[in-house]
C-alpha cells in the first residue's frame, strides 16, 4: 500500500467516523403509552426535518400505532419500546392512534414551520 493511499485511508475513515454519528443524532421525541393513552397526546416538531418518535409502552397489553397520514404501523409490546422516523414533513396535523384501543389511544404530530404557522394540507 502506498504513501497516498493509506493517508487516503486514513482520511476517509477519520471522516466515517466523525460524520456517522451526527447523522444518527435525529431529535427525539418520546410518547408514553398508560391505561391505553397517549403522554403527551400531542408532540410539536419542526417541518422539513426527519424525526426520531419513540413510543413507550407501560401498559401489559400491547398496542398497535397507526397512523394514515404518516404512512406507519407499529406494534409496541407490553412493557417495552419502539421507535419511528418521521419526516421530514410539511407544517400542518398528522393524526395517529392505537388500533387496539382506538377510542381512548389518539395522539397527534403536529408539525411546525419555523414561523411557527401551519399551513393548510
Amino acid at each position: 500500500m502506498t504513501t497516498y493511499s493509506k493517508i487516503s485511508l486514513f482520511f476517509f475513515s477519520a471522516l466515517y467516523a466523525f460524520y456517522t454519528p451526527l447523522a444518527f443524532a435525529l431529535p427525539e421525541v418520546v410518547v408514553e403509552i398508560k391505561e391505553h393513552l397517549f403522554f403527551p397526546q400531542e408532540v410539536i416538531v419542526p417541518a422539513g426535518q426527519k424525526v426520531k418518535l419513540t413510543f413507550v409502552n407501560f401498559d401489559d397489553t400491547p398496542e398497535e400505532i397507526d397512523s394514515f397520514s404518516l404512512n406507519r404501523e407499529k406494534v409496541i409490546f407490553a412493557k417495552s419500546r419502539g421507535t419511528i422516523f418521521i419526516g421530514p414533513l410539511k407544517a400542518g396535523e398528522y393524526p395517529f392512534f392505537g388500533e387496539f384501543h382506538p377510542n381512548s389511544a389518539i395522539g397527534k404530530v403536529i408539525v411546525k414551520s419555523k414561523e411557527g404557522t401551519l399551513d393548510a394540507n
